[in-house]
C-alpha cells in the first residue's frame, strides 16, 4: 500500500466532518435569516452536490466536476436565501450570509490539495453565478443585483475566500522553498563535485592548483600596481601564514605570524587593504618602502593575503589599491577554490599515503637497514679477509639489486590503474604478468569480463586488493605458480588469487598486514574477503562483490527441475 493510500482513510473523515459541521451552521444561519424551514432545501442540495467530492476526492474528473457543483449551488442558494431573508431590510440582500461562509468549504479543499488554480476557478465561478442570479431575481419592483447589502455581502465572502486562497498559496510556496534549501547532505556533494569536476577540465590545464593560481594573480598585479616584490599568503593553522608564491628577484622572509603587530595582521582581522610605509618582512635592508596588504576575502571568508612592496614613498595612493583590488575579488573565489579542492584531495589520498608509508617502513626501510649492517660488517673486515669481503659485497650487491627490483614494482603499482577501455581484467592480468615475471612465477590466468563495467571506485579497489594478493604471493608463499581468476558480471564479480606456496600460516606478520588491508578495501565497497588453504599446498585469496546472476540461474533451474 502506498503512503497516498495509507493517509485517505484518515482525511475523508476529517474532510466529512467539516463538511457536516459547516452545513449545520449554514442551515442555522439560514433558519434564522429567512425563518422559513422550506429553504433548507439548499443545504441538502449542497450535501448532494459536494457528497461525490467527499467520496472520490483524487478521482480526475468527479472531484472538481463535484466542488464546480458546490460553487454553482452556493451562488444560486445565496442569492434565493437573500431574497426570503427578513434580514436588512431596509438595504436588502444581506442574506446571503447566511449560506456564502459555506464557500470556504471548496476554497479550503483546494488550498489542501496545492490545486490554487482550481480554486481561483471556482472563486470565479461562484462570483459570475451571483451576478446572474442576481440579475435575473426581482425584489420590490427592481433587480437584486442593484442591491447595496447583496453586492457588500457578494463582495465580502468572495475577497475573504480569495484572499484566504492566496495566502494559502504563499505558505505552501515558502514551505517549498525552505524543504528545498534544506541541506542534503549527499545530494549536495554530489552536485558541488560534479560542478567542481567541470570546472576543473575547464581552467588551463585542467588543474586547480593553489600555487599556479596565486602566480598568475601576481603576474596580473603587476600590471596595474609598481611591484619590486610581492607575495600571495594563504593560512595553515595555528595562526600562522604560508607563502604560496611570490614574485621579485631575491626570495623575501615575509611576516607570517597573525599575532604580531603588522600591517599583515591588521588585514586580515579586517578584511581590508591596509597600507605601510615599512616593509612586511623580516629582514629589510631599509630605504624608502610602501607596502600593500589586501585580503582575499571570499563571502565572508579570508582564505588568503596579496602582499605588493615597492621601493619607492606612497607608491599606493587610492587609484591603485581601487585596480589591485578589483582583479583580487574574483580571484579570491578561485583561490577558495583550489583550497578547498586541495583539501578534499588531502582527504582522499591520505589514507593510501598512511598504506604506503608503513609499507615503505615495514618493507623497502627496513631493506636497506639490513644493506647498511653489511656494508658496516664488511668493512670491518676489508684489511683482514680480502675474499670474505668480496664475497659480502657480492651479496650485498644482490640485495641491493632486488631492493631496486622491489621499487620499481611499488612503482609499477601506484601507477597501475583501470584503463576506461582496457577493464577490469585486463589490469589485473598486466599486473599479474609483470609481477609474476619479476618473481620468477609461473602466471596462470582465467578472465571472464562481460561488456558491462563495474563503478569505477568499485574498480580501483578490487585492482588493489588483486595488486595485494599477488604481492603477497610472490613475497612471502615462497610459490612457483600463481593463479589468477577473474570474473566480472556488474553488479557481481569476484577476484581469486592463489599460490602453491607454504599456505599462509607460516607467512611473515607483514603478510598478515596486507590482509588486513585487503579486508578493509573489501569492507569498503560491500565486498568480502574469503582466504583459504589450497591443496595440496599454498593458499587462496579471493574477493567477491554482490551475487552471481548465473550462480542465481543456475539454482532458479535447479530448483525449478526438483519441483
Amino acid at each position: 500500500m502506498s503512503a497516498s493510500t495509507a493517509v485517505r482513510p484518515q482525511t475523508r473523515p476529517v474532510a466529512a466532518a467539516a463538511r457536516a459541521v459547516m452545513l449545520a451552521l449554514v442551515g442555522a444561519l439560514t433558519l434564522i435569516a429567512t425563518g422559513d424551514p422550506a429553504q433548507l432545501w439548499w443545504i441538502a442540495l449542497l450535501a448532494v452536490a459536494g457528497a461525490p467530492a467527499l467520496l472520490a476526492p483524487d478521482h480526475r474528473l468527479i472531484g472538481p466536476l463535484s466542488r464546480l457543483a458546490e460553487a454553482v449551488v452556493i451562488g444560486l442558494a445565496a442569492s434565493q436565501v437573500a431574497v426570503s431573508s427578513t434580514l436588512g431590510s431596509s438595504v436588502g440582500g444581506l442574506g446571503a450570509s447566511a449560506v456564502l461562509p459555506y464557500l470556504a468549504v471548496p476554497v479550503t479543499v483546494t488550498a489542501l490539495r496545492r490545486q490554487f488554480r482550481e480554486g481561483a476557478v471556482l472563486l470565479g465561478v461562484t462570483a459570475a453565478t451571483l451576478v446572474v442570479a442576481g440579475g435575473f431575481t426581482e425584489v420590490d419592483g427592481g433587480r437584486q443585483l442593484g442591491q447595496p447589502g447583496y453586492l457588500a455581502v457578494c463582495a465580502q465572502w468572495l475577497i475573504l475566500a480569495g484572499l484566504g486562497l492566496y495566502a494559502a498559496g504563499t505558505l505552501h510556496q515558502v514551505m517549498r522553498v525552505r524543504a528545498e534549501g534544506k541541506p542534503q547532505p549527499y545530494a549536495e556533494a554530489t552536485r558541488l563535485l560534479t560542478q567542481l569536476r567541470t570546472v576543473a577540465r575547464q581552467l588551463p590545464g585542467a588543474t586547480l592548483d593553489p600555487g599556479g593560481i596565486s602566480e598568475h594573480l601576481l603576474e596580473e598585479l603587476r600590471t596595474v600596481a609598481p611591484v619590486n616584490r610581492g607575495a600571495v599568503l594563504s593560512a595553515s593553522g595555528g595562526g600562522r601564514l604560508v607563502v604560496l608564491a611570490q614574485i621579485g628577484v631575491d626570495r623575501v622572509d615575509w611576516e607570517t605570524t597573525l599575532d604580531s603587530d603588522s600591517a599583515i595582521a591588521d588585514a586580515w582581522a579586517s578584511q581590508q587593504p591596509q597600507t605601510a610605509a615599512r616593509s612586511q618582512a623580516r629582514s629589510h635592508t631599509g630605504g624608502d618602502v610602501s607596502s600593500l596588504i589586501v585580503p582575499l576575502v571570499a563571502g565572508v571568508r579570508t582564505v588568503g593575503l596579496v602582499v605588493l612592496e615597492a621601493d619607492a614613498a606612497h607608491a599606493y595612493p587610492p587609484p591603485v589599491v581601487s585596480r589591485v583590488t578589483a582583479l583580487t575579488g574574483p580571484a579570491a573565489l578561485r583561490l577558495e577554490a583550489a583550497l578547498l579542492f586541495d583539501d578534499v584531495r588531502s582527504l582522499a589520498t591520505n589514507e593510501e599515503r598512511q598504506r604506503l608509508a608503513r609499507e615503505i617502513h615495514d618493507g623497502v626501510a627496513q631493506e636497506l637497514v639490513m644493506v647498511g649492517y653489511g656494508i658496516d660488517n664488511a668493512l670491518a673486515y676489508v684489511d683482514e679477509d680480502p675474499k670474505e669481503t668480496a664475497e659480502a659485497l657480492r651479496t650485498l650487491r644482490g640485495e641491493v639489486t632486488r631492493v631496486i627490483t622491489e621499487l620499481r614494482l611499488s612503482l609499477f603499482e601506484l601507477r597501475s590503474e583501470v584503463d576506461r577501455h582496457g577493464g577490469l581484467a585486463a589490469a589485473i592480468a598486466e599486473y599479474a604478468r609483470t609481477v609474476g615475471s619479476a618473481g620468477g612465477l609461473r602466471v596462470h590466468l582465467s578472465l571472464d569480463e562481460s561488456t558491462a563495467r563495474l563503478p569505477a571506485a568499485t574498480e580501483a579497489e578490487l585492482l588493489r586488493i588483486a595488486q595485494e594478493a599477488v604481492t603477497n604471493a610472490r613475497k612471502h608463499a615462497g610459490a612457483s605458480n600463481l593463479w589468477v581468476t577473474c570474473e566480472v558480471d556488474p553488479p557481481y564479480a569476484q577476484i581469486e588469487v592463489s599460490d602453491d606456496g607454504h599456505g599462509i600460516g607460516d607467512q611473515r606478520t607483514d603478510g598478515h598486514y596486507g590482509l588486513a588491508i585487503m579486508a578493509e578495501r573489501a569492507e569498503r565497497i560491500r565486498g568480502r574477503l574469503e582466504i583459504s588453504p589450497r591443496q595440496p599446498s599454498g593458499t587462496t585469496v579471493a574477493v567477491v562483490v554482490g551475487s552471481s546472476p548465473r550462480r542465481d540461474n543456475v539454482r532458479g533451474s535447479a530448483a525449478a527441475e526438483v519441483e
